[in-house]
């Protein structure tokens, strides 16, 4: 009677456990609240990487160049051009863009990045921050669908089926990461902006996309590819800090 009453048990268990797991996401606030669930206390913190960066021009000639690129989550990028001697690259920290040439802040202004928001800070802002994010973005939140993917179930939010033009992000189902957003390339463009997150891998206690493809109106116009990829890498506070852009670096 004791044996039964425990399989019982364990029947109710799994049941329940499936049941959770299977539980629909009905609403874009369900969906990230899901994924704050799924990695918040696994995903990586800092990552490093070394991106290549192929840019195409209409003309078909292309420029390639290699980025030297540390995050810190939430909401710090930096990306130091090679070579990295010569103080030249761009920093995302404090709401901010800072555009550096030798060495020296050559502009700055107010930037949400939206695939930092995407792709990483989701992870580890608080979840009112991360909804008020995404709604400076002009996502439309009240909008959630299915859809398929190159090959996989994704959630779609911020347009209805046939709408490749309204901002919209992509998430994949299973895994819960950000695969595709699209928007009008600008204020007033008639043009439609694609960035795609292909190629995940495991990082750490998390993800990260070693292709990244940027497209308008279909053609691609950048790609990045992603090698010696690091998670939880021990860096410097002062490497998002504008005035040690020339004075602190992750990699010579």
């Amino acid at each position: 009677m004791k044996l039964h009453f425990v399989f019982f048990l364990v029947a109710i268990a799994m049941m329940s456990f499936f049941s959770s797991a299977q539980a629909q996401v009905k609403t874009a606030e369900d969906l990230i609240q899901a994924m704050q669930k799924k990695y918040a206390k696994s995903w990586y913190k800092t990552a490093t990487f070394v991106q290549k960066t192929t840019e195409f021009e209409k003309d078909g000639t292309s420029k390639v160049s290699t980025w030297y690129e540390a995050l810190s989550i939430p909401g710090n990028l930096r990306i130091d051009f090679m070579p990295v001697k010569d103080g030249n690259g761009i920093l995302f920290t404090g709401g901010k863009i800072y555009s550096f040439k030798g060495g020296q802040v050559d502009s700055s202004r107010p930037f949400m990045h939206p695939l930092m928001v995407l792709g990483f800070d989701v992870y580890k802002l608080p979840y009112a921050d991360v909804m008020t994010a995404l709604k400076e973005l002009k996502f439309d939140l009240s909008v959630l669908r299915e859809d398929q993917w190159q090959g996989r179930p994704v959630y779609v939010v911020g347009a209805k089926e046939g709408d490749l033009r309204s901002p919209q992000f992509w998430i994949d189902k299973e895994h819960l990461y950000f695969v595709r957003m699209l928007r009008p390339a600008g204020k007033d463009s008639a043009q439609t902006q694609e960035t795609q997150f292909n190629k995940y891998q495991r990082l750490g206690g998390g993800w990260m996309a070693p292709e990244v493809i940027f497209k308008v109106d279909g053609q691609v116009m950048t790609t990045e590819e992603y090698s010696d990829m690091r998670a939880d890498v021990e860096l410097d506070n002062r490497l998002f800090d504008p005035q040690f852009w020339t004075t602190v670096h992750w990699r010579e």
